[in-house]
């Protein structure tokens, strides 16, 4: 994807991102007057610019269907409301919204035309914004639009609320129905997630456990933690809007599964992970037992596709390692965790052609990296798909390799910048869908363009300032600090373009984690529990000495 002009992006009228949903009445005869504010009657009382707009059943925040619109060419997917107001009027306009850059704006209004935005978010999220009317002002123009090249948005509970312009809105919402379809749609030693269908006119969702509320969502899905192994507990949901509550769901029963033990020891708390290669290409030919000590997590690089969709294998390549075999392998990996290391399998790198597209592929996937946990003992799997992935069919095949594997699992990812730009993106997507379930995130920082940080500048690879405001977005866009880590080459050789000292790695966990060693960039806040850093590759490392994971591993294990 072409990168967005810094000049392109921020100094065009920012125009308000939806900010449209229930804000609180200002008085007793205020309602909202936007009309079909839920599309729950398709496109009716809306026009989407160049056909870009459509209605979907899912996700919704309430109801029954919500707004799509999809940015395309020089089309920004603007759609579009008139609403009546009463001139010299308040009014509060409010929306929830997903997914992409999303902007909301109010014209004619006859006094200051008011807009506010929100870059990207994965869950639903409400902006709010006002505007006064003019005195002879009896109608405003409301609009959402998403940014150019940036995925579709959705938008839904549109709402302009105040005095009654006379043009009637929709109805008042009434208490909705209770949810059905209710469902356990996966389990873990610790955690039970569940489904269900969405309600007309509802907004959210309260999930109970044995008759008592534990949380309360947008959407038509929970994951419920912190259970204890083998244990059952009932579930039921509840619908809810501004009316009030629905009766309960009739109940279902999910039972997390046993728990595997625990695995070895545990991962520090501030971890260095190093991809090994199993391959020669110039770099220090190794056996696994030669690996540095400083590297906590091991990535073995790389498993094999197969001619089973979905499915992979791995295959020593014992002839250009100088007869490393098979037995020695194996028992090279036991020796590393009985020192207290992690090995995972790496699926996927530059050339990697796995592809898990849907249920079948999906369920070789997690069939066929569990067989090869068994036969060499590895702790999990790495996710280093640099050509794609479905985010639907990846996070279901991550989830039933959970199941087999249980809470002992260590699943580690390497997307490329372009990947974690924006929560909407697919591997962005899929470490949030599978976050119960993640060790870390370690970006690769490098062999990337100009990329956008958490603020909306735009950075060039090979700085400080690269790695931190670009990590914002992970820290932010809804990752625990302890599942996002820095991936950088360990030499010039290791990489293409984006090599940087280890000593610009020191200083860029330090401005994360402590607030110091930043650049111009400087997060808001600090990240003490930042998980730390991976490397390509263990062998390059060695090749140059070991000078990045002897200054870059002490560095990790010393932080807070």
């Amino acid at each position: 994807m072409p990168i967005l002009s810094k000049k392109r992006l921020w100094t065009t009228t920012v125009v308000a991102a939806l900010a449209l949903g229930f804000a609180g009445p200002a008085s007793a005869a205020d309602v909202n007057n936007a009309k079909n504010a839920g599309f729950e009657s398709g496109l009716t009382n809306w026009t989407c610019s160049a056909n870009s707009g459509t209605t979907v059943s899912s996700p919704v925040h309430g109801g029954s269907a919500a707004l799509k619109a999809t940015p395309a060419g020089q089309d920004n997917a603007k759609c579009v409301q008139t609403v009546a107001v009463k001139p010299s009027s308040t009014y509060t306009l409010s929306a929830w919204v997903q997914g992409g850059y999303a902007y909301l704006g109010a014209t004619g209004t006859g006094t200051t035309d008011v807009s506010t935005w929100t870059p990207d978010t994965a869950s639903w999220k409400q902006l709010t914004t006002t505007f006064t009317t003019g005195a002879s002002t009896t109608s405003v123009t409301v609009y959402t639009h998403g940014w150019y090249g940036q995925a579709a948005y959705l938008a839904d509970d549109v709402s302009v609320y105040g005095p009654d312009g006379g043009g009637g809105g929709d109805p008042t919402p009434t208490v909705p129905a209770a949810p059905a379809g209710l469902a356990v749609s996966g389990t873990s030693s610790s955690s039970v997630s569940l489904s269900w269908n969405a309600v007309s006119g509802a907004t959210g969702y309260n999930v109970y456990r044995n008759g008592t509320k534990i949380t309360a969502v947008t959407g038509t899905s929970a994951t419920v933690t912190g259970l204890a192994a083998s244990t059952s507990y009932s579930f039921q949901v509840t619908a809810v809007n501004s009316a009030g509550e629905s009766v309960k769901s009739g109940p279902v029963t999910g039972t997390t599964t046993a728990s595997p033990g625990d695995g070895g020891s545990a991962l520090p708390k501030h971890a260095v992970t190093g991809y090994w290669q199993n391959f020669n290409n110039g770099a220090t030919v190794q056996k696994l037992s030669a690996v540095q000590s400083q590297y906590d997590i091991i990535a073995v690089a790389f498993a094999d596709a197969t001619t089973t969709p979905g499915a992979v294998t791995f295959n020593l390549d014992s002839a250009g390692l100088g007869g490393y075999t098979v037995d020695q392998f194996k028992a090279d990996i036991k020796a590393k965790q009985a020192a207290g290391k992690k090995v995972v399998v790496s699926v996927g790198g530059q050339n990697g052609t796995v592809s898990v597209s849907d249920p079948t592929s999906a369920a070789n996937f997690a069939n066929s990296v569990y067989a090869l946990m068994q036969t060499y003992g590895f702790d999990g799997v790495d996710i280093d798909l640099e050509n794609g992935l479905n985010a639907t069919y990846m996070s279901q095949a991550l989830r039933s390799l959970s199941a087999k594997a249980g809470s002992g699992l260590i699943l580690t990812m390497a997307p490329q910048t372009i990947d974690m730009q924006s929560t909407s993106n697919a591997y962005f997507q899929t470490a949030l869908n599978v976050k119960d379930i993640l060790t870390v995130v370690n970006m690769q920082y490098y062999n990337s363009g100009s990329m956008l940080g958490c603020d909306g500048k735009v950075y060039s690879q090979g700085s400080v300032d690269f790695l931190t405001a670009l990590a914002c977005i992970q820290l932010e866009g809804g990752l625990s600090p302890s599942q996002v880590g820095l991936g950088l080459p360990a030499s010039t050789s290791g990489a293409g373009s984006g090599y940087v000292s280890p000593s610009v790695v020191n200083n860029a966990l330090d401005c994360l984690t402590k607030g110091t060693g930043c650049g111009s960039f400087k997060p808001s806040k600090t990240y003490p529990d930042l998980r730390g850093a991976m490397t390509w590759s263990t062998n390059w490392d060695a090749a140059a000495g070991n000078a990045w994971s002897n200054t870059v591993g002490p560095h990790v294990h010393g932080l807070p």
